[in-house]
């Protein structure tokens, strides 16, 4: 399927489909009404976008009729070159029309998230190891015991129990090795899983123990919510490494690949940091505008995406170096990302895990 000059089809089945909001210009049916773009290129369902043109007719009795897929869409918001909408639920996913009534042969496309698995209580980011099978948490709340911590969901949807027995599984990250290691915000304690499921306690006394990150050298950094990153030694030492305003949620931390640890801490004020903490220990606010931010993680390319779980901005942000931030994936209310193989892209609401991207298994 050919859209501007580009193979949608192979595009988004490969990494080179921009998480960016790169206009796509559309040709027009008439000389003053025209679909000139969308923005974001990506969104799943109850997630808000913006359809950009001009010379819509929002002055008559009705607004314009809008249709992602051949689902009707609810418009929120619009003037005579801009609608915003709220990607509507039952579509099949992937590459999606968006169309407006009175604006024939006129299109532009999104691709749409495919619900890769639901029924989770996800606090922080899932996450792939490197054969493509993407883990994800039931943490439930506080103290609660439920029969599958962990569940592992393989490159082709099948989800599958992984581990049980760790209360509140919270964070998870991958050692050098392959190593799964999850946190506990119960008893402040990061276990170590086997291969085959199995866990033991590999370093305690952490506090509310939330995001894990690990740097080049196989040191653990562990963000405990009261206000302390720890790190810890390859052998479970646990030493404190910097403090940071404490939060009301979770420590959320991401791993650079210069060693540069990103840590996001959401507070109850209006707007609340992105910080960034080097190996000696400095701890920068690079971003401050966020309202409730959350998960956050690197893609393949080195470009770091942030989680904004606030009602009305809520989404999958780029945040770049220059310090701006553009919208990815509009979302209605996300808690983390993780980025996987062929350009495959998850995200992940405290229930549903959605896909965006990548080749079919």
């Amino acid at each position: 399927m050919l859209i501007c000059g580009v193979n949608l089809t192979t595009e988004l089945a490969t990494d080179h489909w921009p998480l960016t909001t790169d206009h796509c210009p559309v040709p027009s049916a008439s000389p003053r009404e025209r679909l000139t773009s969308v923005q974001p290129l990506r969104a799943v369902s109850g997630g808000r976008i913006t359809i950009y043109g001009t010379d819509f007719p929002v002055h008559e009795i009705r607004l314009p009729e809008v249709r992602i897929g051949d689902v009707p869409a609810r418009v929120v918001r619009a003037s005579s070159t801009a609608l915003a909408v709220l990607v509507p639920e039952g579509l099949s996913g992937g590459a999606t029309p968006i169309r407006i009534a009175g604006h024939p042969g006129e299109t532009v496309f999104i691709d749409v998230g495919l619900v890769l698995a639901t029924g989770l209580h996800q606090v922080d980011n899932p996450i792939f190891d490197r054969d493509g099978n993407l883990y994800v948490t039931y943490s439930g709340s506080r103290g609660q015991e439920v029969p599958v911590s962990i569940f592992r969901v393989t490159p082709d949807g099948v989800r599958e129990p992984f581990v049980s027995g760790i209360v509140n599984p919270t964070s998870m990250a991958f050692d050098a090795s392959g190593r799964l290691y999850v946190s506990s915000r119960f008893d402040g304690t990061v276990y170590r899983v086997s291969p085959g499921g199995q866990s033991e306690a590999f370093a305690t006394e952490l506090g509310v123990a939330c995001g894990l990150a690990f740097s080049r050298d196989g040191t653990l950094f562990v963000g405990d919510r009261s206000g302390t990153i720890f790190r810890v030694t390859p052998e479970g030492q646990v030493t404190p490494f910097v403090s940071v305003s404490p939060s009301v949620a979770a420590f959320h931390l991401a791993m650079s690949a210069d060693d540069v640890l990103y840590v996001t801490a959401p507070t109850l004020g209006a707007y609340d940091h992105v910080y960034r903490v080097d190996q000696q220990g400095e701890v920068t606010p690079v971003y401050s505008r966020f309202g409730r931010p959350q998960g956050l993680a690197f893609d393949p390319t080195g470009q770091l995406h942030v989680v904004e779980a606030l009602a009305g901005s809520s989404g999958l942000y780029s945040l770049r170096a220059d310090g701006t931030v553009e919208l990815a994936v509009a979302a209605p209310s996300l808690v983390g990302v993780a980025f996987g193989p062929n350009g495959l892209v998850c995200v992940a609401s405290n229930e549903t895990v959605y896909r965006l991207g990548g080749r079919n298994p």
